[in-house]
């Protein structure tokens, strides 16, 4: 499977119409981090799972759907 999380990071980004400097202040971080991010083919799951938070979207599940509903 070849899954490129920075680019499905910024498709939900661009979605939902986010600026830059709004990003980084929710990741507390700069804006060269941000586009950083957004060309990564990996990330931490730490930061997927801060980003899934600021964006209210679950990447993690997109990354890998069958985990949804297992124990």
């Amino acid at each position: 499977m070849d899954i490129h999380i920075g680019e499905m990071i910024k498709s939900e980004f661009d979605r939902q119409g986010r600026k830059v400097t709004w990003f980084a202040e929710q990741l507390k971080c700069n804006r060269s981090n941000v586009y950083s991010i957004f060309s990564r083919k990996n990330i931490d799951v730490e930061m997927l799972i801060l980003i899934s938070r600021v964006l209210g979207h679950n990447f993690l599940l997109d990354i890998a759907p069958w985990a949804e509903g297992q124990e």
